[in-house]
């Protein structure tokens, strides 16, 4: 990882603050659901933060990005290749990772794109749930309180509703370096999610 102190000089830099309840308490497994993703510019801004907190986080993508010479930088910065095909349950083989590893923390851009969204890809969230490991949120408020700020573990429940509103309350409101981007939580999303009777659903307060 960087250096801690070069990784604290350059977030003071761009006045940057990381707010953070989890020190001593981070578990050794997790999958990090992140916002905002408006730019290039974030991905930098998340080797800086996880130098900050000691936390060396992973990240995952297609296997065919690990081919030399490019695979030895993505694999450096903690790219972790995974099969994806049309006969590769994706959420599975992600899962499976948390398995073969004691010590394994996930990132994931839940936006899955930087142009603006009105809802989260779900792949994160059964990600977690078919490892059986907890969620620890990481919001970007780049241009708004100008922080990067954690949740504490998030142990994912029986109520995919509940789990998302917390999700989405969470993340509400944060501003990414293009603002315009930036997500805002509508509660009607939630009716979007998969796994739920669509009639009991349209029916929810």
């Amino acid at each position: 990882m960087m250096p801690p102190a070069l990784a604290r000089f350059m977030l003071r830099l761009n006045r940057i603050r990381v707010v953070s309840p989890n020190e001593g308490k981070w578990p050794d497994q997790y999958v990090m659901p992140t916002v905002t993703h408006t730019s290039n510019r974030d991905f930098p801004y998340g080797l800086y933060v996880r130098s900050v907190v000691g936390q060396y986080i992973n990240f995952v993508g297609k296997s065919t990005l690990f081919k030399p010479p490019l695979g030895w930088f993505l694999t450096w910065m903690g790219g972790v290749p995974v099969v994806r095909t049309k006969r590769t349950n994706f959420v599975q083989s992600v899962a499976d990772i948390f398995k073969t590893k004691n010590d394994f923390k996930l990132c994931i851009a839940v936006e899955g794109t930087r142009s603006k969204v009105e809802h989260f890809k779900t792949g994160f969230y059964f990600i977690a749930k078919t490892a059986g490991v907890p969620l620890v949120l990481c919001k970007f408020d780049l241009r708004g309180e100008r922080t990067i700020e954690f949740s504490e573990p998030y142990t994912i429940t029986d109520d995919i509703r509940a789990d998302f509103d917390y999700i989405y309350r969470f993340f509400d409101g944060a501003l990414g370096l293009i603002p315009e981007n930036s997500f805002t939580y509508d509660p009607a999303v939630l009716d979007l999610l998969p796994g739920q009777d669509k009639g009991a659903a349209a029916g929810a307060g």
